[in-house]
C-alpha cells in the first residue's frame, strides 16, 4: 500500500503572499482548513495505506490528528528535506512508495488521486502539475526513485530528475489538483471548483468578507 504525505509549513510562515493581502489570523485558519480538507479527501482514496501530515508546527500537528491523519513533527530545514525525512519514516520498507500531496490543493477529488495511483502503479514517478508549473502531487515508487524538488517550477525539475536517472515518468493533468492557493486570484478560482472542501470554502468566505 502507498503512504500519503502532506507537508504543511509553520502557520506563521504559511501563505505569506496571501497574508500580505489579508489578516494573518484568517490566513492561519485557511491553512488549517485546507490541510483538513486535503486529509479528508486522501482518507477516501482507495489504495492508500496511511495518511500523514509532516510539519514543524505543533498546532498543525494537533489539527492533523483531529482531521484523522498521523502527525509527524519534523524540524528538518526546508520543505524538501522534511519531505525526504518523513518519506523515510512512512515508507521504510524496501520498494515502498510515497504519494506527496501539498496541503493547499483543497479541491482535490479522491477519484483523481486514484487515477494518479493507477498511472504510477508500475513504479517510477507519477506527477500531477499545478497550473503555475509547480507540483501538486508526486508519487514515487520506491520513495527515493527521484529526490523531492518541490518549489517554483518543480514539475520541470521532477521531470528532469526522472529523465536523468532513467526512471519511468508519467504526468497527468488533473483538474482538481491544478489549483493551489497562494494569492487572492487562486482563492477566486478554487471557489469555483465543485470539489472544494467545505472547511476551505467557509474559510475563504471569511477571507473574502474581510477584504470586502
Amino acid at each position: 500500500m502507498i503512504a500519503a504525505l502532506v507537508p504543511v509549513k509553520a502557520l506563521d510562515l504559511s501563505k505569506s503572499r496571501l497574508a500580505a493581502e489579508g489578516r494573518r489570523e484568517l490566513v492561519r485558519g485557511l491553512s488549517l482548513a485546507m490541510m483538513a480538507d486535503v486529509v479528508a479527501a486522501l482518507r477516501a482514496v482507495r489504495g492508500l495505506g496511511r495518511v500523514a501530515v509532516v510539519t514543524p508546527d505543533a498546532e498543525v500537528a494537533r489539527a492533523a490528528r483531529a482531521a484523522g491523519a498521523e502527525a509527524l513533527l519534523c524540524d528538518a530545514p526546508g520543505l524538501n528535506p522534511s519531505i525526504e525525512q518523513a518519506s523515510a519514516e512512512v515508507a521504510s520498507e524496501p520498494g515502498a512508495g510515497v504519494l506527496v500531496v501539498l496541503g493547499d490543493v483543497a479541491a482535490l477529488a479522491a477519484e483523481e488521486v486514484e487515477q494518479l495511483l493507477e498511472a504510477g502503479a508500475a513504479g517510477g514517478v507519477a506527477l500531477a502539475p499545478s497550473r503555475d508549473g509547480g507540483t501538486s502531487a508526486l508519487l514515487r515508487i520506491p520513495r527515493d526513485a527521484i529526490p523531492a524538488r518541490f518549489g517554483e517550477g518543480s514539475a520541470k525539475r521532477h521531470r528532469e530528475e526522472a529523465q536523468r536517472r532513467g526512471v519511468r515518468y508519467v504526468e497527468l493533468a488533473l483538474p482538481s489538483l491544478a489549483i493551489d492557493v497562494d494569492v487572492a486570484e487562486d482563492a477566486v478560482e478554487i471557489l469555483r471548483c465543485e470539489t472544494l472542501g467545505r472547511r476551505t470554502r467557509d474559510a475563504l468566505a471569511g477571507l473574502v468578507a474581510e477584504r470586502a
